[in-house]
């Protein structure tokens, strides 16, 4: 098998290239200027980007929430990620009480196995500490998942306190891990909810408004403090507010080895729209929650000066009819999530390249490289290279996308930027060679996606 792309402009996190692209099985094996070989299938790229296939680091898939389930299971939701350009999807475990950390992947392996239409690795999710927590964490790493994540919010079901989330770090760090934390004060949270529920403020919008910047900003100085203790790298998912950005820029400046993730939904979505009449609101209930729309300049600063590091999805849909109805009596019983995963490259490409806060190759380092550099995957994923999966994305920039439920595959009945126009789209996806994505139609198959073992951490922490 082999596939010649000619004519694109080859983009990566650090250059653009006019080159041709040999493809030989699953790896690319040649980067030139004019290759010819006769008789070969060849993809004319002239006038579009040839880039990394997108890699998320933040998906939850088939995830259980009290009695329903995420509603994109690994086959929905690793397509509708190929549509939208991403190639690699790294997706979230969890360990029940009770229950070791082996069991909880092997759960999560048999969710993924014959249904993953794109490569994909997994985080774990600890909600406890067991006495075999070094040999469980080292078996895991072993098993290629050497990332692992913990809450500091939702007491009773995921919240751990500080001296668990100490341990964790200082066992992690000293067996090459990472650890990825979930920063708002959870008893703040808890307290607020319980006081705006008994003064009938049952609406969306109180969602938002229990849950104030400060009481992520507070988690997240906490956290950095536990990480500089334990001498460890903390990676801080889905970065919503100009107040938890201050505190990892002022962590940045210390030389403390923290990193920081922000998503879609903290760049395009405000207050404004949990604030939406007749429910509508509860379409825009995920955690943390919308912001003012001045925390959005904020996080865009901080993406153009490396002060966050990745822009992941965060993928969790659950259906506004059935799904979010649970909690139209009480905000707190709405399933926390929102659909993204097909979305992210347009979005970025669109807020981020066409409006000039980024460059093309600063886009191409948040949605790809920089986030497969953090989790161990880099160079097989994240970038063009000889020897890199050839998992590639062809990018017109010029066709016209807008984005709506109507048209989109993710498995969801409403989409949190329905309407947006975007200038720019996605015309093929190859992962590993194959296409998989051609001019908006399906050629991938079930059991294409692998599972990825993933180096441990080891990338250089750019404070500049």
């Amino acid at each position: 098998m082999a596939l010649l792309i000619k004519n694109g402009t080859i983009v990566t996190a650090e250059s653009i290239s006019h080159k041709d692209i040999l493809i030989e099985e699953d790896k690319i094996s040649r980067i030139e200027s004019n290759i010819f070989i006769d008789g070969i299938e060849m993809i004319d790229a002239e006038g579009k980007y040839v880039i990394p296939g997108g890699v998320d680091v933040h998906t939850h898939l088939d995830m259980p929430l009290g009695n329903i389930v995420s509603r994109d299971d690994f086959e929905t939701g690793t397509r509708a990620a190929a549509f939208g350009g991403t190639t690699t999807i790294i997706d979230y475990a969890t360990q029940s009480r009770g229950m070791r950390m082996q069991e909880a992947l092997e759960i999560w392996h048999r969710k993924a196995a014959g249904k993953a239409c794109i490569d994909y690795g997994f985080h774990m999710i600890v909600t406890e500490l067991r006495n075999s927590f070094d040999e469980d964490l080292k078996e895991m790493i072993r098993e290629g998942v050497t990332s692992f994540k913990l809450f500091m919010a939702y007491p009773g079901s995921l919240m751990v306190d500080d001296e668990t989330i100490l341990q964790a770090l200082k066992i992690s760090g000293k067996h090459g891990g990472l650890i990825c934390l979930h920063a708002e004060d959870g008893n703040d949270i808890d307290m607020r909810v319980k006081l705006a529920l008994a003064s009938g403020n049952i609406s969306p919008k109180y969602h938002a408004l229990t849950r104030p910047p400060s009481t992520e900003a507070i988690a997240v100085r906490r956290a950095i403090a536990l990480a500089a203790k334990a001498n460890a790298p903390l990676y801080i998912v889905h970065v919503s507010s100009s107040d938890a950005l201050k505190e990892i820029e002022q962590g940045k400046r210390k030389n403390l080895p923290v990193l920081g993730e922000t998503c879609p939904q903290y760049l395009f979505l405000s207050i404004d729209d949990i604030d939406k009449p007749n429910f509508e609101g509860a379409k825009y209930v995920f955690t943390p929650p919308v912001r003012e729309h001045d925390h959005q300049d904020v996080l865009w600063k901080g993406l153009i000066s490396n002060t966050l590091d990745v822009v992941a999805t965060d993928h969790c849909p659950f259906n506004f009819i059935g799904d979010k109805e649970i909690g139209r009596e009480n905000f707190a019983k709405i399933p926390n999530g929102g659909p993204g995963i097909e979305n992210r490259l347009h979005l970025l490409f669109e807020g981020g390249v066409n409006e000039k806060r980024i460059s093309l190759n600063r886009w191409v380092d948040l949605v790809s490289t920089r986030p497969a550099k953090i989790f161990g995957l880099f160079p097989r994923k994240g970038t063009i290279a000889v020897g890199s999966d050839a998992d590639i994305v062809i990018w017109d920039p010029t066709k016209d996308h807008r984005i709506s439920a109507s048209t989109h595959h993710m498995r969801v009945d409403y989409n949190m930027y329905e309407g947006t126009k975007i200038m720019g789209d996605v015309t093929i996806v190859l992962s590993r060679g194959k296409i998989i994505v051609q001019e908006g139609k399906w050629r991938g198959s079930l059991k294409h996606g692998n599972f990825l073992t993933r180096d441990l951490f080891g990338f250089q922490i750019n404070h500049s």
